[in-house]
């Protein structure tokens, strides 16, 4: 099988070629001589397999940062028959280097100069062929956000790829050592084939940067901005999740039912009480869970939250992190374990290890979806918003707080430096194929955990099998009384306990699990909540769930980035501690004022 490599400096758009020329098809794998996971895809490609393989972006291949070590220790553990070079256009001048180093190497390479609209737009004209000359290796301009010329490069690069034979490891390993003249190298091409003009602009940008990175409009206007799309999502979303609890609904007594009617009361208990209604209320939520990612796609991608990088720097820097840390965060509500695998590019270790105890914090999808359930029950459609933006901004809190009190232990003094992309809206198909990963992930991760744990907590609700269900006699009732003396002082009860108590493996199994244990689902399980539960409670059972031991997932990938059992276990420790100190402060204090 053949097998492609892409290659480039971070923000190329080397994720987006590789979703252009895969499609839907991607998958995530573990590689040899490799650490970490990396994204790949299988394609037919001029009458073979081939596999494509989305390397992390590096600046160069002798710098320090894990990144640019998993792709040095890919290449020379992998054959490759093509390496596809992904630079930007308008930026190539500080590319070159990374190009002549992969020719150094000797790999058979392709030259791809990404967003060529937006080098048309800022004037900037390339002579691909003298390029392609002075470098040795096919040289094409394209738009992978677009399409353009993607077609043209792949006919090309087929041709390359057939009349090169891969390289050894041993021949990969020693040139990489060689990288003399490259410096002279690249300012010959560059006078030689690329023209700039003497003044380069955005207007766009460059107005919209006086706005978004005002030194005291600017944080106000993000935040603000993130109020208005939990809104929009609030809003957007009624009506698909409607739809999806009366399909869920039909199913059960249309379907299931009478088809499952002949079956002995314990299993159909378990079939129906267990498995169906606790996937039953998490899939509920997904139509939410979808429209968020949607919206971030569109935000991540635009470039903002390089600038939102950018205002957070000086608070980050106060706190022994940098801008980069903050992005991690945001990265985090999605998923914690791209997050926390995103901190390779810090060279510094004790700035790693600082950023991936508070990216814990982060309200990622899979909490999101316990927040609006309880949101739903318990608060009307005009605080609701509200009480999530809450939420978000107690993760940020409780992230700055953890920093703060750990900087003086992790202390670092490598320095920050980040560029500013211009203002880019993704298309139409970007956003479907981001959003699509993402919620697939989702899925997955709910798929695995789920199932499994409402089987478990169905069997805790119901046995010993001659006492009533989910009372203080089953075993779950038992291990919620036992944990009574800690969690009453922060108004969670027994049964609330032992949906916690299954967070732990996945956050996802939460809702599945208060479905189990109440034996009801979506509107009726929203009704009971309501009346057993008050506001404070409420609000004290979604800090602490906010807050407390991280999934399993996030641990095992906090141990394998960290390599350390001791930082492990205080990335398990700290958050459970201060989770309840927190849920401690507010319910006790609503209490006491009369609430």
């Amino acid at each position: 099988m053949k097998r492609i490599a892409l290659l480039g400096m971070p923000n190329t758009g080397k994720s987006t070629f590789f979703n252009r020329i895969s499609g839907a098809s991607a998958r995530i794998g573990n590689w040899p001589g490799v650490t970490v996971e990396l994204m790949a895809a299988k394609i037919l490609f001029g009458g073979h397999i081939t596999e494509v393989i989305d390397l992390p972006g590096i600046y160069d291949f002798h710098g320090f940062s894990e990144d640019e070590m998993v792709v040095r220790h890919f290449l020379e553990n992998n054959s490759v028959d093509l390496v596809f070079v992904i630079a930007t256009t308008s930026q190539i001048e500080r590319q070159l280097a990374l190009v002549l180093q992969v020719r150094e190497l000797g790999l058979p390479a392709m030259l791809l100069l990404n967003m060529s609209d937006e080098a048309r737009r800022a004037g900037i004209t390339v002579d691909t062929e003298k390029m392609a000359d002075q470098l040795g290796m096919p040289v094409r301009q394209i738009s992978a956000k677009y399409g353009d010329g993607c077609r043209e490069a792949l006919d090309i690069a087929q041709h390359e790829m057939e009349s090169h034979q891969p390289m050894s490891a041993e021949e990969i390993h020693a040139r990489l050592a060689a990288d003399d003249q490259i410096e002279n190298n690249m300012e010959q091409i560059l006078k030689s084939s690329v023209d700039v003009p003497i003044r380069m602009t955005d207007q766009l940008t460059t107005r919209l940067d006086k706005l978004v990175l005002h030194p005291w409009l600017g944080l106000p206007l993000f935040f603000g901005i993130m109020y208005l799309l939990f809104q929009l999502i609030f809003t957007a979303a009624v009506p698909f999740q409607d739809a999806m609890e009366w399909l869920l609904g039909f199913a059960r007594g249309g379907v299931f039912e009478p088809m499952l009617s002949g079956l002995p009361p314990w299993l159909h208990g378990l079939l129906l009480d267990g498995i169906y209604d606790g996937v039953g209320t998490v899939a509920a939520f997904v139509p939410v869970i979808i429209l968020f990612f949607l919206v971030m796609t569109m935000v991540e991608d635009s470039g903002y939250l390089s600038r939102a990088a950018y205002l957070m720097d000086a608070l980050m820097a106060r706190l022994g992190l940098d801008g980069r840390g903050f992005v991690m965060m945001l990265m985090g509500f999605g998923c914690n374990v791209p997050a926390l695998m995103g901190t390779r590019v810090m060279r510094s270790r004790p700035l790693r290890l600082l950023t991936m105890l508070i990216i814990p914090l982060s309200l990622c999808s899979a909490r999101l979806q316990v927040f609006i359930f309880m949101i739903a029950a318990l608060f009307t459609p005009g605080q609701a918003p509200l009480v999530l933006f809450s939420l978000y901004l107690m993760s940020f809190a409780t992230a700055f707080l953890t920093a703060l009190l750990f900087k003086g232990r992790l202390q670092s003094s490598e320095p920050f430096i980040l560029e500013l992309p211009p203002y880019r809206f993704p298309t139409g198909r970007q956003i479907l194929l981001r959003g699509w990963h993402e919620v697939g992930h989702f899925l997955r991760r709910a798929s695995k955990f789920i199932i499994a744990g409402v089987v478990i907590v169905w069997a805790l609700t119901h046995f010993p099998s001659d006492v009533p269900p989910a009372s203080s006699q089953t075993l779950a009732g038992m291990l919620g009384s036992a944990m009574a003396p800690v969690l009453d002082p922060i108004g969670i009860d027994g049964q609330l306990a032992i949906a916690l108590i299954f967070g732990f493996v996945a956050k996802e199994i939460v809702l599945g699990a208060l479905a189990v244990i109440y034996g009801l689902e979506g509107d009726a399980l929203m009704g009971l909540m309501a009346q057993k539960l008050d506001w404070v409670q409420a609000m004290s059972f979604m800090l602490f769930t906010l807050i407390y031991t991280p999934c399993l997932s996030t641990i095992a990938t906090i141990k394998s980035e960290s390599r350390s059992p001791g930082f492990t276990l205080l990335s398990l420790a700290w958050p459970l501690t201060l989770a309840w100190v927190i849920s401690f402060i507010f319910y006790q204090g609503a209490r006491a004022l009369g609430y």
